[in-house]
């Protein structure tokens, strides 16, 4: 196996934003590309990422499936070493993933793959009546600005409007984004709203530094995924559970 990316970002990027939710997971090489699909230790959040084999200089798999487990707090290190010029491949060698950073100096890094004792996780089958598409940017400003009252945020959507609110004690904020040229709000459901933590949302708005664009989806008192997709390249998505009120 030798993969080759001349554009490290996507890879770099992902797997930073991921170890923040994921401290061990399972990559699964095919001829398509790198994909992982893993759930947080608490079981709240389950990640979901694909780096198309179209991102790839070079995708040299000499079996049709290979899976390596691996510590992505180790794998985020190194990633952080690359520079602006570096050529990145990926090999396996000895038990081992070999990482070469390559442009005026060659450097090789070996990180060792890990047992993980863990079903093979799949992407359940939601049904969402709710879909937003905004900037990426908006997203972010709202969740900031609710996460100066509380711990949990309420999203809601009507037909060409979806808001974002919070409250506290004796505090409240509501942050209402309308549709325009670029937010498009789909709503097939007259009372949507469901609540999630900001502490998880804020991880995976991180997702913004791949795609400008972010995609919601979510139902009344249901999950909510969230995902980026720069065409051809990288896809992240997030599946989030509600919360739920004890009151």
């Amino acid at each position: 196996m030798k993969l080759t990316l001349a554009e490290p970002k996507y890879l770099k990027e992902s797997i930073t934003i991921i170890s923040e939710i994921v401290t061990e997971a399972t990559i699964k090489i095919t001829s398509d590309g790198l994909e992982m699909i893993a759930m947080d230790p608490a079981n709240v959040a389950m990640v979901i990422f694909r780096l198309l084999s179209t991102s790839f200089t070079d995708f040299e798999t000499e079996k049709e499936v290979t899976k390596i487990t691996i510590n992505l707090n180790n794998l985020k290190q190194v990633l952080r070493r690359i520079k602006s010029k570096d050529v990145i491949s990926l090999e396996l060698e000895e038990n081992k993933l070999k990482i070469t950073l390559q442009s005026s100096t060659k450097r090789t890094f070996y990180l060792p793959l890990i047992e993980l004792e863990e079903k093979e996780q799949r992407v359940p089958e939601l049904k969402f009546n709710i879909t937003v598409t905004s900037p990426s940017t908006t997203i972010i400003d709202a969740i900031d600005d609710v996460d100066i009252v509380g711990e949990s945020v309420t999203f809601s959507a009507s037909e060409n409007l979806f808001t974002i609110s919070s409250k506290g004690d004796l505090t409240k904020v509501n942050v209402d984004i309308p549709t325009d040229n670029l937010t498009k709000v789909v709503c097939n459901e007259e009372e949507a709203k469901a609540k999630y933590s900001i502490e998880y949302l804020k991880k995976m708005m991180q997702g913004a530094k791949l795609s400008d664009m972010v995609q919601i989806k979510f139902s009344k008192d249901y999950p909510l995924k969230m995902e980026y997709i720069v065409q051809n390249k990288v896809e992240l998505a997030f599946i989030l559970a509600p919360r739920v009120d004890n009151d």
